[in-house]
């Protein structure tokens, strides 16, 4: 996906959010590059067998990521996201965590 693109979907979805945190954690699913894979509201991952994390528990989707990040989750896709993880700080993922919350399943 191109600069440009990420940068049109980044300014659309911070559009659709209320708040500095919850454009924040648009920005930051844009930044470290969660839309590649799970769609641009975490809602239409772009193979099956990747979650649909839109709209799910933020106190669940940020216990995942940390479990991910250490390690404690490890199933066939956890390698992948644990690279990602390693990117994203613990107050990024909880400002993740939080605007994917808010997002329609």
């Amino acid at each position: 996906m191109s600069i440009a693109i990420k940068i049109a979907l980044a300014a659309l979805i911070a559009s659709s959010v209320s708040g500095p945190v919850l454009a924040g954690g648009a920005d930051l699913y844009v930044e470290k590059n969660c839309i590649a894979c799970h769609g641009a509201n975490g809602d239409k991952p772009v193979m099956n067998a990747y979650p649909r994390i839109g709209g799910q528990s933020e106190m669940y989707l940020l216990a995942q990521m940390k479990d991910i990040k250490t390690g404690a989750r490890n199933n066939s896709h956890s390698l992948a996201m644990k690279n990602v993880m390693g990117n994203v700080s613990d107050s990024e993922m909880a400002t993740i965590a939080g605007w994917l919350s808010k997002q329609s399943q």
